[in-house]
Formats: structure tokens, C-alpha cells, sequence
């Protein structure tokens, strides 16, 4: 029995090792939000878009020096805003980072871009994420557009 411990306490080390975290987890669950995110908005569908956002009154949304509040609020902006495809163009986001802060809330930093024919923009994020009712959602964004070079 002696003998099998080294190889026994190996075997469990790796499995432990070799597992995927819950700040992994997250990562995932989190980077596959965001790439659903930019499939709905290249379709045109704002609507798919918002659903990954918390439908509450208590939604956060900071740009341009103001602050929404709101789902409905936020989604009104986003339709005003991009009224047309040739205004949406088409959505990518990049260089992701996803900080897990405790098991259902994550700070998610990243970069975004919408190349369109006129006027392509590009900025970062700052969003906070909640998993509610085991879905996570954004429940703050923070969108700055990058100064033009």
C-alpha cells in the first residue's frame, strides 16, 4: 500500500490540476455571452442583442459622459441610435478580460469595434456581469469610444 501512495497522490494532483476552475467557467459562460452578443447585432437584431442585458429598471449603461438607467431605457437608446444596418455595421468585440468577482459576478474588460462604411468606430468596455437565475447578464456597461488617430 506504501508504494501506491506516491501514484495515488499523483493520479488526484493532476485531475485537481487538470480541471477547469469557476473563474474558467465564467470566462467561458461570459465569452460566449459576448459572441452571441455580436452575432445578434451583425443580424440586425437589437432585440437578441439586449437579451443578454438584466431586464430590470436597475440596468446601468455609462457613454458619452451620461448614464441610462434602465433596460427598456437602454434599448431605446440602442434603436435610436442604430436605426439602420448601415448604422449597426457589423460588431467585434476583442482582447477580453474577465476578473471573476466571487461565484455569480464578474468585471469584464474588452475592446469593441463597428466597421461600416461611413464613420467605422471603436472604443473599450467596462461591463459588470451577474449570473441571475443561472444566466449571466450585464447589469452595468461603461462604452468610451477611442479618440480618432
Amino acid at each position: 500500500m506504501r508504494s501506491l501512495q506516491p501514484v495515488l497522490i499523483i493520479t488526484i494532483a493532476s485531475h485537481v490540476l487538470a480541471a477547469p476552475t469557476l473563474a474558467d467557467d465564467a470566462a467561458l459562460a461570459i465569452e460566449a455571452v459576448l459572441s452571441k452578443q455580436a452575432e445578434a447585432w451583425n443580424r440586425g437584431d437589437i432585440d437578441a442583442f439586449m437579451e443578454h442585458y438584466w431586464k430590470s429598471d436597475e440596468l446601468t449603461f455609462s457613454s458619452g459622459g451620461q448614464t441610462t438607467r434602465g433596460w427598456q431605457s437602454t434599448k431605446e437608446n440602442y434603436q435610436r441610435r442604430y436605426s439602420t444596418r448601415e448604422k449597426m455595421g457589423q460588431l467585434t468585440f476583442w482582447e477580453l478580460e474577465v476578473t471573476p468577482l466571487g461565484a455569480a459576478a464578474a468585471l469584464v474588460l474588452g475592446r469593441w469595434q463597428l466597421k461600416r462604411d461611413e464613420s467605422p468606430v471603436a472604443g473599450n468596455f467596462s461591463l459588470v456581469m451577474r449570473k441571475i437565475d443561472g444566466k449571466w447578464v450585464i447589469i452595468h456597461d461603461h462604452t468610451s469610444r477611442a479618440e480618432a488617430p
